[in-house]
């Protein structure tokens, strides 16, 4: 610490050295906002969800545009997670009609009243080992003070199906 004399009230004031602290972890050239690229990409594909749900509204072909693009991500997937998301698709439409099946941040949904209840998280879209199943707080799934949102799913057998059949129903409520 570097002492620079002042000359208020007869007494020094210390100042700190002048140099500036770094402001970033990252490596000299690389930018870093927070978000990953895949991340980025969900986000506009959001986006992109938005301005067409505003198009549709009060179409009568909603509702089929919306299962269309599902189906269409559902595509598009990688196979181990398409054979899932296809047979999630499946579940839900048997076990809870009542909820739409729409794309939300670019991942097959089904939401009630506009609020997505549930969805599929493909392995492949964030490049992690396992796909997702995930309810959000529309789902009526609380159990206690502590329940789980997302399960962790690398195939689906019948005892798997059929729970994840039972927590459709729960969460459709």
């Amino acid at each position: 610490m570097k002492f620079v004399p002042v000359k208020i009230y007869g007494e020094g004031i210390p100042m700190t050295d002048t140099k500036k602290p770094a402001t970033s972890t990252t490596a000299r050239g690389q930018g870093y906002d927070g978000f990953t690229d895949d991340e980025r990409d969900a986000m506009k594909e959001r986006a992109k969800e938005l301005k067409a749900s505003a198009r549709r509204s009060g179409s009568r072909t909603s509702k089929a545009d919306e299962e269309g693009d599902v189906l269409a991500k559902i595509a598009e997937m990688a196979d181990s997670d398409r054979a899932i998301a296809e047979r999630l698709h499946a579940i839900v439409k048997d076990c809870a009609p009542e909820l739409a099946p729409r794309t939300w941040y670019g991942m097959p949904a089904y939401a009630r009243d506009g609020k997505v209840v549930c969805f599929f998280k493909p392995a492949q879209k964030f490049k992690v080992r396992y796909a997702e199943l995930g309810f959000n707080d529309a789902a009526r799934l609380d159990d206690g003070a502590m329940w789980p949102t997302a399960y962790a799913l690398t195939e689906l057998t019948s005892d798997i199906e059929a729970r994840i059949a039972e927590l459709v129903k729960r969460a459709a409520g």
